[in-house]
């Protein structure tokens, strides 16, 4: 009974926005599997190494563990953001790389094994690309758009984003959102875990939306 009920509890707090799967589902393992780290001495390393595959094929985001940290220990938490952070952007080097030297050799893996990669969404980021491609990665790093499907393509059309460009970008949004994180554990306590956890995808977009409204703001005022 103790097992079940422990279960149970889990299974409330799988965010809304990631895909949901019964107690014994692939993504519900892996879920578990990840938090179970913030229960040993090796929570750190493995929120760096969890952070650096999001950003190319691990379909978890790392704020999930990142949180359970911070629970546990809130002192830390802007020094688990700096982790996330710095992981994250490395492994979206990575992710550049991969779709700069290795796509043709690797498009069909991802394809098939990495959510959220899909043909028509890498020819879409490229569009994006073609656009603006510093606020399109700034986007995708902070709000919950996938985030690996944006560094992968990066490489992919290389022609529009150089790796300063996503370095640079991926820097400001990714930072923004892991230490968005820390300061609600931070400042509110454990107590704001379960709102970080159901809600964090609709409070990211409205504050990007925040963000995009006040740029646009003071254009119109310098005009």
């Amino acid at each position: 009974m103790e097992a079940e009920r422990k279960a149970s509890e889990n299974a409330s707090t799988l965010p809304t926005g990631l895909p949901q799967a019964a107690p014994t589902g692939p993504i519900r393992r892996l879920y578990n599997w990840m938090l179970s780290w913030a229960e040993t001495p090796y929570g750190t390393p493995a929120l760096f190494l969890i952070s650096f595959a999001e950003s190319s094929f691990f379909p978890l985001p790392p704020d999930l563990l990142q949180i359970a940290l911070s629970v546990s220990k809130p002192r830390r938490s802007f020094f688990y953001a700096a982790v996330s952070a710095v992981g994250s952007v490395l492994g979206g080097i990575v992710g550049w790389l991969i779709g700069f030297a290795a796509w043709a050799a690797l498009s069909s893996f991802f394809y098939n094994y990495v959510p959220g990669v899909t043909p028509e969404r890498i020819e879409y980021v490229g569009k994006l690309y073609e656009a603006n491609a510093f606020w399109a990665i700034l986007a995708a790093a902070f709000t919950p758009i996938p985030y690996k499907v944006f560094t992968i393509s990066a490489g992919v059309f290389h022609q529009y984003v150089s790796l300063e460009t996503l370095i640079f970008a991926s820097a400001i949004g990714r930072s923004a959102r892991f230490f968005l994180v820390a300061t609600c554990l931070w400042w509110f306590g454990p107590s704001v875990r379960m709102i970080l956890e159901r809600h964090f995808e609709w409070i990211t977009l409205a504050l990007f939306a925040l963000l995009i409204g006040g740029f646009f703001a003071i254009k119109l005022l310098a005009h």
